[in-house]
């Protein structure tokens, strides 16, 4: 008779090293630039001719538009850096808790959302799904083996269907 589980397959094991996260990788950092250069041109003089109270909307989420990209940029390169073995998963693991996945959310009923850029909001919009489907892979490869995942989104049977798909790449 053999042990409970020796049979398993880890699917997010295989996520993380599977083509898809390579596409994930690409999206993640292809969304930072283009991030960086709507805030550095576009943004910038779609920012100037907001009124008052959209103009300190824009500055606010700006502000964490750029730390939710980054913090998954970080994530990122560090799964990156453990599937080309640059990178031990125990270095991985120290450096990781430094990462933030989570608590970067919009409050879309704010005064003056609907007044910021229709450009601005998409890149919003764009970066909470990246960060949902990052956060959701980091919790799946960096749980304890015995932790029960209880999702703490929304929406769990479309997080599990985001995971699949980003596993599988269906």
């Amino acid at each position: 008779m053999s042990e409970q589980g020796l049979n398993t397959v880890n699917f997010a094991g295989r996520a993380a090293a599977s083509p898809q996260f390579k596409t994930l990788y690409s999206e993640g950092m292809a969304l930072v630039e283009e991030t960086a250069s709507y805030l550095d041109g576009t943004g910038r003089a779609a920012s100037k001719v907001l009124p008052r109270i959209a103009s300190v909307l824009y500055a606010a989420e700006s502000m964490r538009l750029t730390t939710r990209l980054m913090q998954m940029a970080s994530w990122l390169l560090l799964q990156r850096a453990v599937n080309n073995g640059e990178m031990s998963r125990d270095q991985v693991l120290a450096e990781k808790n430094k990462v933030r996945l989570d608590g970067f959310n919009v409050d879309r009923n704010a005064p003056g959302w609907l007044e910021l850029p229709e450009g601005f909001r998409d890149l919003v919009e764009r970066s909470l799904r990246l960060q949902n489907r990052v956060a959701l892979l980091d919790r799946e490869i960096y749980r304890p083996s015995d932790a029960v995942v209880v999702p703490d989104n929304e929406n769990s049977v479309r997080a599990q269907l985001d995971l699949l798909n980003t596993a599988f790449g269906n």
